[in-house]
């Protein structure tokens, strides 16, 4: 038989209830920045195994999700980079066109210019 902390209540998971305000109270003190690069990254990093650039492309490739990874990332990127600053947004830009520009590749048939995952947020990609 497991143990069961004490503030656990059935069927709860093993950090139990206090653990839900534990993380909120954690999460509260993470600035906006952070969540931000941390939400983008993670998006920039699914995209780029999404088109292709992981260890197995011919298993993992999946243009219609990558293009949806990639449109969310451009939107935050867009949306967030005058809160965050540009020494923030720079990089986050530099992935997201990187990917932009690797779905084009990875397309039998390419979008029109301005027409690509995530173009309407940040332009033509070439």
């Amino acid at each position: 038989m497991t143990d069961t902390p004490s503030n656990a209540t059935p069927g709860s998971d093993e950090i139990g209830l206090d653990g839900a305000d534990d993380a909120a109270r954690d999460i509260s003190e993470v600035p906006a920045i952070e969540l931000v690069n941390t939400v983008a990254v993670h998006l920039l990093s699914a995209a780029a195994v999404k088109v292709g650039l992981a260890d197995d492309p011919e298993r993992q490739t999946d243009l219609d999700e990558a293009r949806k990874l990639i449109t969310s990332l451009a939107g935050l990127v867009t949306a967030a980079a005058t809160e965050i600053g540009d020494q923030h947004a720079r990089p986050l830009r530099d992935g997201l066109r990187s990917v932009q520009l690797a779905f084009r590749e990875a397309s039998a048939i390419p979008d029109a210019p301005g027409k690509g995952p995530g173009e309407k947020y940040t332009g033509p990609v070439t």
